[in-house]
């Protein structure tokens, strides 16, 4: 073949970086949907656009360093979350150990990172589906904080609330922190991510 697409990188992917969220328009700039928030400032650091429809998902590939990932926003509704994950990671022989997932985390202030190797789905609906779809729950995960959830609210009305243009902007805050942990993670370098970031 003499024509490559733009996107194409050499060499295969190595990690895959999926943000959490729903898909429906009327869902953007909620709390449920920071993992998306957060994954698409990524692809803006990285020059990229996360629009290729693929393993039910928005996705897009990049390069980390001498990493190539790919960006991937699941189509799925949250709960069904693992069927895209698990998905591209069959297509590209990813283990979960290079699948980092990022979503919210509502035991978390807003903007708070809290960088974990591994271990259970904390409720989040999203990461039960992945984790009962791959039989693993060895996902390097970014959780972010969407707040605490207040004591007249219900937990899904709470979720699905849209964030103050305060809270915005300490998203924002997290997402350049983000892309810096994922970048150690791509490098081998979890633990140094933990350090700086938990």
């Amino acid at each position: 073949m003499f024509f490559k697409k733009k996107e194409s990188l050499s060499g295969s992917v190595e990690y895959i970086v999926a943000g959490l969220g729903n898909p429906d328009r009327k869902y953007e700039n909620t709390r449920h949907n920071t993992g998306f928030i957060v994954l698409d400032k990524i692809a803006d650091t990285l020059s990229v656009r996360i629009d290729r429809i693929k393993f039910k998902s928005l996705c897009a590939t990049a390069q980390i360093g001498d990493k190539k990932v790919l960006l991937l926003k699941p189509s799925t509704y949250m709960n069904l979350s693992g069927q895209a994950v698990t998905e591209a990671m069959s297509f590209y022989k990813v283990p979960p150990e290079k699948t980092i997932i990022i979503f919210d985390d509502i035991s978390l202030d807003v903007g708070k990172m809290r960088i974990r190797r591994k271990g259970s789905d904390g409720g989040h609906n999203g990461i039960k589906n992945i984790i009962y779809l791959s039989g693993s729950d060895a996902f390097p995960r970014i959780k972010i904080g969407i707040g605490h959830k207040p004591e007249k609210w219900d937990l899904a009305d709470w979720v699905l609330s849209s964030f103050s243009a305060d809270e915005l902007k300490k998203l924002n805050e997290a997402a350049e922190k983000s892309f810096d942990a994922v970048r150690l993670i791509t490098e081998g370098n979890i633990d140094k991510a933990m350090n700086l970031y938990n």
